[in-house]
């Protein structure tokens, strides 16, 4: 499917969210990738063969617990 060189990683591979944006909708709260994957806004994603991956933020400043 990608075109450009080096490759963009496939949707299957663990940094699939590094490939090039081809459509950009951050208008409706969604990118469609090179490699096929839709990125939503909110950090979710959808597959080429259909498979959802759920949002993955990081956590807060406000969460981060430190040592006292």
């Amino acid at each position: 499917m990608c075109q450009h060189q080096p490759p963009c990683p496939s949707a299957d591979s663990a940094d699939r969210e590094s490939a090039r944006l081809v459509a950009p909708h951050p208008e409706q709260g969604w990118s469609l990738l090179c490699n096929g994957v839709v990125l939503f806004e909110d950090t979710g994603e959808l597959l080429p063969n259909g498979q959802i991956i759920a949002p993955h933020r990081p956590l807060g400043t406000d969460r981060v617990m430190t040592a006292a």
